[in-house]
Order: C-alpha cells, then structure tokens, then sequence
C-alpha cells in the first residue's frame, strides 16, 4: 500500500508505495480501516511519540470505512462498511497510508452530513477544544449547564483549535471572544464569537486595561504559546483557568500583573469515543461545522506542509488517500 513515511527523526518524507499493509493477523485486536483522509498538524514531525514508531507515518486524524473487524471475542461497536473517523493514539504509526489499524475507542461514527475531508478535520482539533474548555477549563458543555456570566478568551481563533472552540464555547452559552488576522475577522464572528480582535490593529491587553472588569476572562484557551501565552496570563481574572494547547502554561507565567488563583494547564488531547459522539451529534444538528483549509493528494506532500508551516490556515491541512 501507499504510505508517508520518515526515517527516525528526520522531517523528510517518503511516499512508499509498498509499505506493509496492516492485517487481521498483525493486529486482531484492531479495527482495520481503509483511510480517505488524514489530516496534518502544525508541528507534529517534531513531537517525539511518533519516533516510538520504527517507520513514523504522519496523520493522526482519519477518516475512512471499516474493512475488517477486531477477532477478540464479544460485541462490536463498528461492522464492515461503516464510515468512521477519529483520532489515534500519536505513539503509533499515523493514517497519511491507505489502511490503518484502529482502537474501537478511537473511533466514532463519521457525521453523515460531512464528506471524507471534512470528517477527517474534525477529531484532533474538536477534541482539544472540547478537553480544553470542558475538561481542564472546568466549563459546562452544551446542555449540561448555563455558563451564565462566563467569558472565555480563544486566540488563533480562525485556527484548527480555535474554530471548533468558538463553536463549542458559544453552544454552552459562554461570551467568546477571538483573536485573529485581518482576513478572518467575519469568518471567527460567523462561527459564533460575541467580539473578534484583528491581531493586527488591536492589543490585546490594552484593549483587556481599558475595561478589565468586563473584559477579563474565566477561561483563555491560547492555541500559539510564546508571547501569547505570556499575555494570556494577563488575561484572566481571580481563580481563573490558563489552557494551553501549544505548550506548558506554567513556564509562560509572567513575574507579575496576574490575578488572584489563575491557575495555568497544559494538556495532550486524548482519544476519547464519547467525547466524538457528542460532537458528532452536534454537527448532524448543524449546531458546529468543520473547516478544511485546503486538501491536497499525498503526491503534494510538501506543498501541504509548506501551507501548514506557514501558520495562516483556516482550519485544518488535509491529505487525500
């Protein structure tokens, strides 16, 4: 079969064409899919679990049909030929290859109103910001709570993260308020933010100074690290929470200017079944949508980096299988 593959920590990558294809045998206690898309994430070839891997294949979104079910015995969430996507674990080789063997718990139904593209931009970067704001956050989700009162702030918000945090955070019924680029300005506010900054124009704690009790935050989701997550320290108000997606918040934290009780986290997003359910459901009722910046066949492998690297996507880089 045809895979993207690394050899050991080298960023270079290979298209195999005769890469081994993953069986029953090899894993019986795997789903084995065959995988229409993938997607890429900025900054991954320097994440070091995927090096635990002999042969690193980059991808850990999928999305893809089911050809062969696990042989251990029992019931079965998923039989031959459903549509599922989901995340997998980073310590394995990833999904940029036609068949990929799969952990029940990693997968979902895919939503029946996406296409392959859209399905497979979904797990990573929906999960992180459901962890983020739900989990580490300390949020009600949707449904489970009002929120009333509650601000969050998500920077990069036009970003992979960042959309589907506008979108969750607004569901639950929190004030959101988004940091992006000038070209994106329209395309954050249609996703649900109350306020977007142009990044650009506005600065952001100057603009937090001249009102800071009605413009600090109980949540700020910072999806860029460095000096943004310095200034996200400056952000928060009294007990509230910094969630870092990027890297550790507590290293970030400035000497002073930070409120009361602010606490910082940092997290790697998890593989979680009923996490993607709930979204799932949430995008068949229209209430969030996925956004591919731009797909590209795994022959381009270099122009969708160069894209991704670039660091000005709308949502997620997809590969073609």
């Amino acid at each position: 079969m045809r895979a993207l593959t690394r050899t050991g920590p080298s960023k270079n990558l290979s298209l195999d064409t005769a890469h081994p294809k993953p069986t029953p045998d090899d894993f019986p206690n795997d789903y084995i899919i065959q995988v229409k898309a993938t997607t890429l994430t900025r900054g991954e070839l320097t994440w070091p679990e995927p090096l635990e891997s002999e042969i690193p294949i980059p991808g850990y979104d999928l999305a893809g049909v089911v050809v062969a079910v696990p042989r251990t015995p029992g019931p079965k969430a998923y039989q031959v030929g459903d549509e599922v996507y989901g995340l997998t674990n980073p310590y394995k080789q990833g999904n940029a290859r036609e068949f990929a063997a799969v952990d029940e718990r990693e997968l979902a139904l895919k939503p029946k109103n996406l296409n392959w593209e859209e399905a497979a931009a979904v797990p990573l970067s929906a999960l992180s910001a459901y962890q983020g704001l739900f989990v580490h956050g300390k949020l009600d989700a949707p449904g489970e709570g009002a929120n009333g009162g509650k601000r969050v702030l998500v920077t990069a918000a036009s970003g992979g993260v960042g959309i589907w945090a506008v979108q969750l955070a607004h569901e639950a019924g929190v004030n959101v308020v988004g940091t992006c680029g000038p070209s994106n300005v329209d395309f954050v506010k249609s996703l649900g933010a109350d306020t977007v900054l142009d990044y650009t124009k506005t600065d952001l704690l100057s603009w937090i100074n001249e009102g800071p009790e009605n413009r600090n935050f109980d949540v700020v989701l910072d999806c860029i690290g460095g000096k943004t997550l310095t200034a996200s320290w400056k952000c928060a108000r009294n007990d509230g929470k910094i969630v870092s997606v990027a890297e550790p918040a507590d290293a970030k934290k400035p000497s002073h200017g930070v409120a009361e009780g602010v606490q910082g986290v940092w997290f790697i997003v998890e593989a979680n079944r009923g996490q993607l359910e709930q979204i799932t459901n949430w995008i068949e009722q229209g209430k969030c949508r996925s956004q591919v910046d731009q797909a590209f066949e795994l022959e381009d492998r270099e122009e969708a980096f160069e894209r991704l690297e670039g660091g000005h996507a709308r949502g997620k880089i997809v590969l073609r299988i």
